[in-house]
């Protein structure tokens, strides 16, 4: 019996908390790379390098968004022919979606390259910022087909019964990029390359730890010869769409912010969010592993057709979101000059900016667990387009008037409030429409 086949027997809350912590810990230290990045940069170079990062960050984050729609679209499927008890297809699906992701990412690194400049400008560059944008983002585009390989491959580990394993090789490149960045920055003075590299050669070792599960004798997971299929292709695109909305968002959102900022705010305004959006960028992955631990345990049911189980999994999800949400404003609230001030000597006026934002900004993360719980649970049953919804309302069709208006109509300090009206209005939309129709909802 595999890994996978006793989640269909052990209870549910232990074995809720056996993914839960390993997926957290593992999203936090991915994300706790980009926010080293931030403090070594911040520390080691100054603030306009921590700006000129800060808007690489989103360039950065489609390379990710990649890898989580086809990762996370395979794995659903995976897990899925799994519950089936069908290997075979399952085997399938894993080659499919890796050798798809690198196709795609392959192309995209190189138009990115010969755009660089254009694009930078585009995403909010300027004439100060573009010379540590180009010098950031050039090393980490060269090598970041490495780090779209470990993404997609934690995925499928843990969608194959090994979440701690996906846990240590994400903690392997954690722990490894603060040692370097450290080196890079302060005792070799290579700046902005100096983090680069760090994150690079991380992700690199991360990568290779993350390939012992091949060796693990209660693995699946196998590359094969024939595996092309357009109905899979398909599934693994429709399916993920949710988790590549949530990615791509955080690039598009991060770009819209930095726009806005520089209008209302000037440079002083967009390092401020900087400081912000770094602690933001943990924190939502974060919530985002809370949805990535319910994913395989609820895929595997719904293939299993154990629908009974995978709604208790989610009504556990759903509490375990709120008490992280609300623990998560409280602290944020009572220290935010604390937790700004991790990012070193910048100018007083600009981090009394940040910190007095963050208290507002940070009522959103009551709601946020929430929606990527439930959209993450749709998405596990194959209920696309509830999960697209729930995404698409919280990243566009509500954050964009409200960013457009709010500073409009209150003045430049309710920029601030942009995240949690978006995120709380999405949450009351989806308990009323899920009050309105739980049958077909849940059915």
């Amino acid at each position: 019996m595999t890994t996978m086949n006793l989640i269909e027997t052990r209870p549910l809350k232990p074995l809720f908390l056996s993914y839960l912590f390993p997926a957290m810990i593992g999203m936090l230290l991915m994300s706790v790379n980009i926010l080293v990045d931030g403090i070594f940069v911040s520390r080691g170079v100054g603030p306009a390098a921590l700006a000129g990062v800060n808007i690489a960050v989103p360039i950065f984050s489609i390379l990710l968004s990649i890898s989580l729609w086809i990762g996370m679209g395979g794995a659903t499927l995976y897990s899925i022919a799994l519950g089936k008890q069908n290997v075979e297809r399952a085997q399938r699906v894993f080659t499919l979606s890796f050798v798809t992701m690198f196709a795609i990412v392959v192309i995209l690194i190189i138009s990115l390259l010969f755009n660089l400049q254009h694009i930078a400008y585009l995403f909010g560059a300027n004439d100060s910022t573009y010379p540590y944008v180009k010098e950031y983002l050039y090393i980490i585009l060269l090598f970041g087909v490495f780090y779209t390989i470990e993404n997609l491959l934690s995925i499928f580990i843990r969608n194959d019964g090994n979440p701690k394993l996906a846990m240590l090789g994400l903690v392997t490149t954690s722990v490894l990029n603060i040692i370097l960045n450290y080196l890079f920055i302060f005792v070799l003075n290579y700046g902005v390359t100096g983090c680069a590299l760090a994150t690079v050669l991380s992700t690199i070792v991360g990568a290779s730890v993350l390939c012992l599960h091949f060796s693990w004798k209660q693995s699946e997971l196998k590359f094969v010869p024939k595996f092309f299929n357009w109905s899979d292709v398909k599934g693994i695109f429709i399916i993920g769409l949710p988790s590549f909305i949530v990615e791509a968002s955080v690039a598009v959102m991060v770009v819209l912010y930095n726009i806005t900022f520089l209008y209302y705010l000037g440079t002083d305004g967009v390092t401020a969010y900087a400081m912000v959006n770094y602690i933001h960028t943990v924190l939502l992955m974060v919530f985002y592993g809370i949805g990535m631990a319910l994913q395989p345990l609820v895929s595997y049911h719904h293939g299993a057709r154990l629908m009974q189980r995978g709604t208790a999994l989610l009504k556990i999800g759903i509490v375990t979101a709120l008490v992280f949400g609300l623990i998560t404003a409280f602290v944020a609230m009572i220290f935010p000059s604390q937790l700004m001030g991790v990012f070193g000597d910048n100018a007083m006026a600009v981090r009394d900016m940040a910190a007095q934002g963050f208290v507002y900004f940070a009522i959103g993360y009551i709601f946020l667990g929430v929606n990527m719980v439930l959209a993450e649970f749709f998405q596990s049953i194959e209920k696309i387009r509830l999960a697209t919804v729930i995404m698409l309302l919280r990243s566009t069709i509500i954050f964009i008037p409200a960013l457009l208006l709010l500073p409009k109509l209150l003045g430049a300090a309710s920029i601030w409030w942009v995240f949690p009206v978006a995120e709380g209005m999405t949450a009351l939309f989806v308990f009323l429409y899920v009050k309105k129709s739980r049958r077909s909802v849940f059915s």
